[in-house]
């Protein structure tokens, strides 16, 4: 059985679910920090700002799905500036203090002006 969370509306431009649950895992999508400015809701200042408001969205997923950040078994992180990198991970390492999960980076450009994105797989429960 599969269980999804955050299905998209009918006829949305985001054609996936933000995380489905299936064999005890927790499948996350890719997803940047907030943004809508409508709203008063911005990324960040700053490409540490842009992780932990990520990785925040990524927490309330995960929590929606029965999991959560210490329970991430593999972590993708995408960045769109390799000069980024340093200032992301000085972030990213502060939301993992009982252990780094594996994790894989790469380069990513998306019809967004957001400069980080994360998705993940977690142990459910």
């Amino acid at each position: 059985m599969i269980d999804f969370f955050g299905e998209p509306e009918a006829g949305s431009p985001r054609p996936f679910s933000a995380a489905t649950r299936a064999a005890g895992l927790i499948f996350v999508s890719g997803h940047s920090a907030p943004h809508d400015p409508a709203n008063g809701i911005h990324r960040g200042e700053t490409p540490a700002d842009e992780v932990r408001n990520a990785l925040g969205r990524i927490s309330e997923i995960l929590a929606e799905a029965g999991s959560g950040l210490d329970r991430v078994v593999q972590m993708t992180m995408l960045i769109t500036d390799p000069s980024d990198y340093a200032a992301c991970n000085a972030e990213y390492v502060k939301h993992f203090p009982g252990g780094l999960p594996a994790r894989h980076t790469a380069r990513f450009g998306v019809p967004t002006e957001a400069r980080v994105a994360f998705s993940c797989v977690a142990l459910a429960g």
